[in-house]
């Protein structure tokens, strides 16, 4: 057995799942979702192998008037927001902690990105199958 073949395989169909929930998350939100207006409240520093990272935190007030945060999935170069910038926010009503910056790069990116990476995983997967 060719370990490498399994954990490709595997990581790429990890992200298969992961991409096919977010794109379902997005379809959700975009059929019935809440818009409404949110502000980006705070940048949270982090620290991951490749320095440092801001992670915006936006805040909104959903239907029932309770105020909500959150921190947007998208992160890295060219998906910071700065403090103070009202943004458009997509949210589901029975469940407001589900909520998307409404930008393409927000809500397309993940399901995109994720695609992307599976596919790389299964094709290194499927070239170390085929010479070994």
């Amino acid at each position: 057995m060719n370990w490498g073949v399994v954990l490709c395989t595997v990581a790429g169909l990890g992200l298969l799942v992961a991409a096919a929930h977010e794109s379902v998350v997005v379809r959700r939100l975009r059929r019935h979702g809440t818009r409404t207006w949110g502000v980006v409240v705070d940048n949270v520093r982090t620290h991951d192998s490749d320095g440092p990272n801001w992670i915006p935190v936006i805040a909104f007030t959903d239907r029932s008037g309770y105020r909500v945060e959150f921190s947007p999935r998208v992160r890295g170069t060219g998906m910071g927001l700065p403090t103070g910038r009202q943004v458009e926010v997509v949210y589901l009503a029975a469940n407001p902690q589900i909520a998307r910056v409404r930008m393409w790069r927000h809500l397309v990116g993940p399901p995109v990105f994720l695609t992307f990476g599976a596919v790389v995983f299964l094709a290194v997967g499927a070239l170390i199958a085929a010479t070994s």
